[in-house]
Parts: structure tokens; C-alpha cells; sequence
């Protein structure tokens, strides 16, 4: 089986027009409007005119938005294009809100960050020029450090293609709403969190040589993206660079850095492998994630209540995308990597082994600098609930990660789990 970025479907395409919607009308049983997301959104809703029911029937939803004025919002995901193998992390999102307002919401996707950088976000968000956008606050420890604490704690789930990440992403939703410190995170800088914390992909190492024993990691030059990640890899005896993600090929092409610690879905859309073939990775404790969240801005808060409701109703399509995308990109990396003559192996066994037991230390330590002890265990026992239903919704891993391509589906759709995952976690914080 052949595959390139191309030949991943994008979700939309797969799913037809209203991705998510008919899924989260059908489990909308509890339908009716629960609690509000709080913040900026809440403070706004009052006297924001009536809502809709989750789940309503689309007449429902036309009819409250009957007598609204059209509305254009301004929309920053991560991808850089359209085309883009992270492309549909836009294109899906707008069209599920463009489909389920009757085209009373115009999405304007800029792509690239092109509005703002993710050290920038923040501010373009809280002034109006970006009113949605997927952002990186693992990028700003120290202005929130909750929200690390859960990407730190992450290290300690176990790790597998398929179950493995869907798991610690559900977990890290549940975990993100149900930690209030993160959310006061986002009031203090008036944003909006609709997806509080999603985990994205794992992280495995690309290398220019095999990298998997520990005596392959002495002196090793490892580019890094977090404080937490740094310091993992210096207790396995390498040397962590922090360098832009932009700037990685050229490093890896001219040697100055050895090894990418990183998701391999920017780095298929990269060509790391040209330079990089080797993948390494765990299969139990792993490393710390710069987790991403969706939020909405300053013009959010002022939009209709219905309106609000349309925009964090798409986020059922926002988990699911981002988890087929992540996870089918696996199997491009895979591929990408052997054709280009590299390897894909776990690290062998004491390497894991010192990754777990720091992965631990770091998790207890980084959580009590936040204030936020509980998290560690609070996403444990998340995680444990979510690999239960995961297994039951049949999402599990068909055979080993070395060959994925063999095995994975090129059709494979999370839709089932983003909207379990809605209903279970996200209903409660509706807007209202």
C-alpha cells in the first residue's frame, strides 16, 4: 500500500457536508442547554437573544438564527495551507459552522499564521483580529502553568498508535476542563477556552542515525520544543537545542542538531525524513506534549447566543479531525521514513525504562510547582475511563507501529468519539 499525504482523505471529504452534526444530534439526548463555558462567554449570554437546544433539528437552529445579521469570523488554525496534510483542521471547522448556521457564519480561514504567531496569539485574540484560533499555550510555561502540568503528566500514559492517543487526547480534554486553574488561565487574558487542552499527537525522536540504546543518546544533539522535554532528554544523556520548527530541516540537513524530538504530522508535511529516517519511540511512558486548545476571543463573547452555541458545537469536529489527522499521519511517517532507506524501532528497554521512572519525577514535580498536585492523578483516572470506551467503540490498534501502513485505515474516522467525548465532557460548559 502507497501513501502519501494526499492519499489521507481529509475527514470532511469523508463524512460529507455538516461533519460531526448529524453524529451529535444523535446523541443528543440530553439535549437542552447545560451550563455555560464561563469567562468572557458567559458574562455576554444574557442579553446575547435565545439559543438552541443541543442537538435541535437543523429547522430548530434556523429558526433562532432567523432574524440574526450575518456574521464573518475570523478563523487561525495551524495548518499552514488547505493543502496541507493539517489542512482539514481548518476546512472541516468551517464548514461545520458555516453548514450548521445556514450560512449566516462566514469563516474567514487564515492559514500559516499569518494574523499571529502562537507567541502572538493570545493578544490578536483578546483585541479582535483573530476571534478563533488553535494556539500553543505549552509554549508559555510560566503563563500557564496548570495547563503544562497536564502536558508534563502526559508523559506518564501509556503509548500506542491508535488507542494510545486517543485515549491521552479525550483524557486531556476531560482533564482540561475539569481543572479550574487551567481555565482561570485563559479569563485572566480574557480568551475563551472551547477545547481547554488537546493533546495532539505523541512524540517520537527522527534522527540521521538509528537512535534506541542508551549509549546512543550520550552527546546526541536533540532539538526540542518545551522546558519539560529538555530536560528528559538531558537525564537520557543528550544535549537539547531549542530551535523553531522552521528551522529543523535546514539543522538536520547540515548536522547541527542529530535528532527532531517531535509529532510526526509536521514532519511528514516537512519532508523530515529526507534528512531524518530514523524514528524512534516508546510504547509506555513517554514524553512530555506541547498540547494545543481551541479558543475563542474578545468577539466571540459578544456574538449571539445561538451564534456561540454554533461555534462550540464544531469542536466535536475539532477533536475528531485533529485525531485522524495526527494519527493517519503516522502511517505516512512510516512510510516516508523506510522509503528513504531509515529505520522505525521502539527504544530498547532501559531506555524506556529511564524515560518512565523521570517521566514520573517530572510529572509530581511540575504539577506541584503549579499548585495543581491532583492533576497527575486526576488525568490517570480519566485516561483509565477513556481506554474503556475507546476499546468499546473499537478504536484498536491493528498490529505494530513499524507496520502501520500495512494495517491502518485510510478511512478511518473518529466521529463516534468526538461526539461521546461532547456529550460526556464539553455539554456541561455550552454556552447558555
Amino acid at each position: 500500500m502507497h501513501r502519501t499525504p494526499a492519499t489521507i482523505a481529509p475527514p470532511l471529504a469523508r463524512r460529507g457536508a455538516g461533519p460531526g452534526i448529524a453524529l451529535l444530534a444523535a446523541a443528543g439526548l440530553l439535549a437542552g442547554c447545560a451550563g455555560g463555558a464561563g469567562g468572557a462567554a458567559d458574562q455576554g449570554s444574557a442579553e446575547a437573544g435565545a439559543g438552541f437546544a443541543f442537538g435541535a433539528a437543523q429547522s430548530e437552529v434556523d429558526a433562532a438564527l432567523a432574524e440574526l445579521d450575518p456574521v464573518t469570523i475570523t478563523y487561525q488554525p495551524s495548518a499552514t495551507s488547505a493543502e496541507s496534510i493539517l489542512g482539514p483542521n481548518g476546512t472541516d471547522i468551517a464548514e461545520a459552522i458555516e453548514t450548521r448556521s445556514g450560512g449566516k457564519i462566514t469563516v474567514d480561514v487564515v492559514w500559516g499564521q499569518a494574523i499571529a504567531s502562537y507567541a502572538e496569539i493570545d493578544d490578536a485574540l483578546a483585541d479582535g483580529r483573530v476571534d478563533l484560533a488553535y494556539t500553543l499555550p505549552s509554549y508559555a510555561p510560566t503563563e500557564y502553568p496548570a495547563f503544562d502540568a497536564i502536558g508534563t503528566a502526559m508523559s506518564t500514559l501509556p503509548s500506542s498508535p491508535v488507542s494510545g492517543d486517543l485515549t491521552t487526547n479525550a483524557a486531556g480534554v476531560q482533564a482540561g476542563w475539569d481543572t479550574p486553574e487551567v481555565l482561570a488561565e485563559f479569563a485572566d487574558k480574557d480568551l475563551v477556552p472551547l477545547i481547554p487542552l488537546l493533546a495532539s499527537g505523541g512524540y517520537s525522536t527522527m534522527c540521521s542515525e538509528a537512535l534506541t540504546g542508551r549509549a546512543d543518546w550520550q552527546g546526541t544533539q536533540m532539538r526540542i520544543g518545551s522546558a519539560a522535554a529538555g530536560e528528559q532528554v538531558t537525564e537520557l544523556g543528550a544535549s537539547p537545542v531549542s530551535l523553531s520548527f522552521p528551522e529543523t530541516y535546514e539543522a538536520l540537513q547540515r548536522g547541527t542538531v542529530d535528532c527532531d524530538l517531535g509529532q510526526l504530522a509536521p514532519n511528514v508535511e516537512a519532508g523530515t525524513f529526507e534528512v531524518a529516517p530514523h524514528i524512534g519511540y516508546t510504547t509506555e511512558a513517554g514524553f512530555s506534549r506541547a498540547a494545543g486548545a481551541y479558543v475563542a476571543g474578545k468577539t466571540y463573547s459578544e456574538l449571539p447566543l445561538a451564534y456561540q452555541q454554533v461555534i462550540f458545537d464544531s469542536m466535536a469536529t475539532a477533536f475528531s479531525t485533529m485525531t485522524e489527522l495526527v494519527i493517519g499521519a503516522k502511517a505516512v511517517a512510516v512510510e516516508q521514513a523506510l522509503t528513504a532507506g531509515g529505520s522505525v524501532r521502539p527504544f530498547d528497554a532501559d531506555v524506556q525504562s529511564a524515560i518512565a521512572e523521570h517521566a514520573g519525577q517530572l510529572s509530581t514535580r511540575t504539577a506541584e510547582d503549579a499548585r495543581v498536585p491532583e492533576v497527575p492523578a486526576r488525568l490517570d483516572q480519566a485516561a483509565r475511563a477513556w481506554a474503556e470506551q475507546i476499546e468499546e467503540l473499537g478504536h484498536t490498534d491493528g498490529g505494530e507501529f513499524t507496520r502501520m501502513p500495512e494495517w491502518y485505515p485510510e478511512d478511518a474516522s473518529y466521529d463516534d468519539l468526538g461526539a461521546v467525548l461532547f456529550e460526556q465532557t464539553m455539554l456541561p460548559h455550552r454556552p447558555h
